[in-house]
């Protein structure tokens, strides 16, 4: 077993064995046991009573935090040249077609979103066992594939995000950094597993919410009472 560093070892310390914690209460523990001399992430991690192997029991959705993720979002738009401009003042990193389909054929994923629009899914289609992988690949589903390239952009630099349960039924997600205030927190946690509970699938049956954790980089998790999914 590894050893516990100092610091992780008072950070576990501080949490109390067997204890579920209230939203607020543990939004206020982690900024107090996150020690990182850098900005760390703060995480959520949900795991659902869903069996994510029948199509009918898949959670997968978006929703657009109060106050945003705290990263900078790098976004790529694959457009056709009428809507450059667009996408360019919405505040996009890149934007353009050939050039970036080619660097992306050659390994370039340096960003963190891709945009496109329906007409040119064709060639990005192609780029699909490169960008699917790193979570890049354009979905309608998460409005990363749609005609309003500039609104899309807007949202995915005000913080929207999507999120889909992975195959051991839980949802891991960014929604926010240790610098935010305890109350940024929660707002962030609130809306996260409020859109959570309205995707609750009609085939998945008995307990939903299983449990809640909230972590940063490098620090233990926290459990937080699922009765708040119920609020």
């Amino acid at each position: 077993m590894a050893k516990l560093t100092k610091n992780r070892k008072l950070a576990v310390e501080k949490i109390e064995e067997g204890r579920l914690y209230k939203l607020n209460e543990a939004a206020t523990l982690l900024k107090d046991i996150t020690s990182t001399k850098f900005d760390a992430s703060v995480d959520i991690d949900v795991r659902l009573g869903v069996d994510p192997r029948k199509a009918n029991q898949m959670v997968r959705g978006v929703v657009t935090l109060p106050h945003g993720t705290g990263k900078q979002v790098r976004v790529l738009v694959l457009c056709t040249p009428d809507k450059e401009e667009e996408a360019k003042q919405a505040g996009a990193d890149y934007v353009g077609l050939d050039e970036y389909v080619e660097k992306i054929q050659h390994g370039w994923t340096d960003v963190d979103v891709i945009i496109t629009m329906p007409s040119v899914m064709g060639q990005v289609g192609k780029l699909g066992k490169i960008l699917g992988p790193r979570g890049l690949m354009p979905n309608p589903k998460s409005g990363t594939v749609t005609m309003e390239i500039g609104k899309a952009v807007e949202d995915v630099k005000k913080g929207k995000i999507d999120f889909k349960v992975d195959k051991f039924g839980i949802i891991h997600s960014r929604i926010g950094k240790a610098s935010f205030q305890p109350e940024q927190i929660v707002d962030n946690a609130r809306e996260f597993i409020s859109t959570i509970v309205k995707l609750k699938p009609t085939a998945a049956k008995g307990t939903y919410i299983k449990s809640i954790f909230l972590s940063s980089t490098m620090s233990p998790g926290i459990k937080v009472d699922t009765k708040l999914a119920e609020d």
